[in-house]
């Protein structure tokens, strides 16, 4: 029987900034793409990470844990310091799960959450973009989310050569 998913919302900690660093290390050597090229330092996930946990304890963010047990499993950024003309949008980011934890529900449950936390602080639109090659359309798709379009050569891989980024959005609240 498999551990309930527990999200939550992620505060700046050693261990949970620990904990979040070895998740996108793991998720850039199995060819994330997440903004970081392989072998990604461990001082730099964890600086990423401090930063990142700073904004949102500066309201500019949310970043949600998935837990199975006591295993952060998974996690999703919600961005909200939209430009002022955006007040109503949102951008979901650096969705990553485990990769021994794929496949059990995760990422949906992230998402879930997140969107409820968008609709809940007034936003009616969200935004994101993955990678072309094996990012999470697939998830998006299955959760209404509607392409927008691909940019072509976008980004590079982490290990290498280019990917397009595909653009989606969806209407909440």
């Amino acid at each position: 029987m498999h551990s309930p998913i527990r999200i939550t919302a992620l505060r700046r900690q050693p261990d949970i900034t620990a904990a979040l660093a070895e998740l996108i290390i793991e998720t850039v050597a199995h060819g994330g793409s997440v903004s970081f090229m392989h072998p990604l330092p461990e001082e730099k996930a964890v600086a990423f990470w401090e930063n990142s946990l700073a904004a949102a304890d500066r309201g500019e963010r949310v970043v949600l844990g998935a837990y199975l047990g006591e295993e952060l499993a998974g996690t999703v950024t919600l961005l909200l310091n939209c430009p002022d003309n955006q007040p109503h949008r949102a951008e979901i980011a650096k969705m990553m799960t485990r990769v021994s934890r794929r496949g059990q529900g995760i990422a949906r449950s992230l998402l879930e959450a997140a969107e409820k936390i968008a609709a809940a602080r007034g936003k009616t639109l969200l935004t994101l973009d993955t990678a072309e090659e094996e990012g999470a359309a697939g998830l998006y798709e299955k959760m209404q989310y509607e392409k927008a379009g691909l940019i072509p050569d976008f980004a590079l891989k982490p290990h290498g050569g280019l990917t397009g980024t595909v653009l989606y959005y969806k209407r909440i609240g």
